[in-house]
């Protein structure tokens, strides 16, 4: 087998092992917690009979492993269980809040990867200057607080004392592409502003490197202005770790939206999780564990497979 395709098939492969583990993970940790199910749904007052009953209803008469493999090949099988709370299938619950979390994802992604490409080649022009300086400064700023804090602030800023935009971001079907924009836009700032920095840096840091290279300085020496050198020569050299950090930031994008979504009321993922705790709706919390769990993994399993493909030193392995 050529090396190409040897190494994305051992990225896959280490990808599938990776997510049984974590659901293998997400499963202790559900079992780990403290308390009876049964009790706490039924509450004090259940006799021994109903308790008896509920737990085989929910399967918690049977041992932890078959219960495992039984919801392993459930969710192999496209069957995510029942919700405690509102006794929906799970999965009709996941695909509701799915496209909501991914049209915030992608309104982020959309604003934050073009700023950072051009924030990072702009500091790598100019190194060591008051533009590179300020930048680092605010992109280490940004990175030093939490995704809550940003949010308060924010909305502090724009909603109270400027009143530009709402306070929740409370979408529906029934809203146009421009409303869902104008209630989304804070926490898809708030976002961008936690994964602008980190993809800046990386940008930067990778053209820099670049730069120092041999066919870089005969460049120089034969006159190609700068701009030219960093846009046709050290751009797509550094592509590897760029879209290396690019996708893990992406999948930053949805799997950190747990935070953000809950401070602003957001109708996603991260706050049907919230809920789900909230509630102790364990299949619910075990189902949007292991799509949260897959999503990262899938996405760095792409960024190592496009990392290759981008790269003629790793493509000869």
């Amino acid at each position: 087998m050529s090396p190409v395709p040897k190494l994305i098939l051992q990225r896959l492969v280490l990808g599938v092992v990776t997510l049984f583990l974590v659901s293998a993970l997400i499963f202790v940790g559900i079992e780990l917690q403290p308390g009876d199910l049964a009790e706490q749904i039924l509450g004090q007052s259940a006799t021994p009979d109903t308790l008896a009953a509920w737990r085989a209803e929910l399967g918690l008469d049977l041992p932890p492993h078959v219960r495992y493999l039984n919801w392993l090949g459930g969710v192999m099988q496209g069957d995510l269980g029942n919700s405690l709370a509102s006794r929906r299938p799970v999965a009709d619950l996941l695909s509701q809040r799915l496209a909501n979390t991914m049209f915030l994802a992608g309104y982020a992604a959309v604003i934050s990867v073009p700023v950072a490409v051009v924030l990072g080649l702009l500091a790598a022009l100019w190194r060591n200057g008051i533009f590179d300086r300020g930048v680092n400064v605010g992109a280490l700023s940004a990175i030093s607080m939490p995704e809550f804090f940003v949010a308060y602030v924010l909305i502090l800023v724009f909603s109270i004392q400027l009143g530009w935009f709402p306070t929740l971001a409370r979408i529906d079907e029934a809203q146009s592409l421009g409303d869902a924009l104008y209630r989304c836009f804070l926490p898809a700032l708030t976002l961008m502003l936690v994964v602008v920095a980190h993809m800046m840096r990386m940008t930067r840091a990778a053209v820099i490197n670049v730069l120092a290279s041999p066919y870089i300085e005969m460049a120089r020496l034969k006159g190609v202005p700068r701009w030219r050198i960093i846009l046709r020569h050290a751009l797509p050299n550094a592509a590897a770790p760029i879209i290396n950090v690019v996708a893990l930031n992406l999948a930053y994008l949805i799997v950190g939206v747990v935070v953000v979504e809950a401070v602003f009321s957001y109708p996603g993922m991260g706050q049907l999780l919230v809920d789900a705790v909230s509630s102790r709706d364990l299949p619910v919390v075990q189902a949007v564990g292991l799509f949260f769990a897959a999503t990262y993994v899938t996405l760095n399993v792409l960024a190592d497979i496009l990392s290759i493909l981008s790269n003629p030193r790793l493509r000869r392995g």
